[in-house]
């Protein structure tokens, strides 16, 4: 005797339908909805369900867990918020200076933070007790911080920022002021400021921890 296997059955090789990847999609639109308004503790399978406009037992096609379809919102999220950080920031191939980049990455970074901040207060606070999330974000960030970190090094070659920083100290102590700036801000709302004079306060902080220069020093070395 033979058992019948559902044919919409997409796990554990994920999606593989163009259907099924719109499905899974709607589902973790859903899910950041019902975990902005409800919370993590509070948050049932089946509102995630009923948002996304499917049965209860659809979203077993797709998630095995409420953890598990929390964790992969966190990190959309998390790719989302750090791009500005490691990328944006120090993009080599840019033609504006070092200065008007790290202003552009610093404001998108905050715009981003600003629109999401209810889902980011979420994450805080299921990090503080998810191993698994943590350990994840901590590996993220990890990345992040070394890829800022040959970024100061290769800005400290030209001649740009000052050459006694340590950059990987340097792009820790940045990265965490940046990121608790915006929690105490955006999230948490510990003060209160206009946006526009909130990022350029951020930024000249930035700038003047680098002691970024006007002209590089070395400007024959190539970042």
């Amino acid at each position: 005797m033979t058992t019948a296997v559902p044919v919409d059955r997409e796990k554990p090789g994920g999606p593989r339908s163009r259907k099924g990847v719109a499905t899974r999609a709607r589902l973790l639109e859903a899910a950041k909805a019902v975990f902005e308004e409800d919370g993590f503790l509070e948050a049932r399978i089946s509102d995630i369900a009923d948002r996304a406009g499917l049965s209860h037992g659809s979203f077993y096609h797709y998630f095995d867990s409420k953890e598990q379809i929390f964790r992969e919102v966190a990190n959309e999220l998390s790719d989302l918020l750090h791009a500005p950080l490691s990328t944006a920031i120090f993009d080599h191939t840019s033609t504006a200076s070092p200065q008007e980049r790290i202003r552009a990455g610093n404001r998108r970074f905050l715009e981003d933070y600003r629109r999401e901040a209810r889902i980011i207060g979420v994450i805080e606070q299921v990090s503080r007790y998810d191993e698994h999330l943590n350990t994840v974000r901590f590996e993220h960030q990890k990345r992040d911080r070394e890829r800022i970190a040959n970024s100061i090094a290769q800005l400290q070659r030209r001649g740009w920022v000052d050459p006694s920083l340590n950059p990987l100290i340097a792009a820790s102590a940045l990265g965490a002021m940046v990121t608790r700036f915006a929690e105490m801000w955006l999230v948490q709302g510990l003060f209160d400021t206009d946006f526009d004079e909130g990022a350029e306060q951020l930024t000249r902080l930035f700038l003047n921890a680098l002691h970024l220069r006007d002209k590089p020093t070395r400007a024959d070395v190539p970042e």
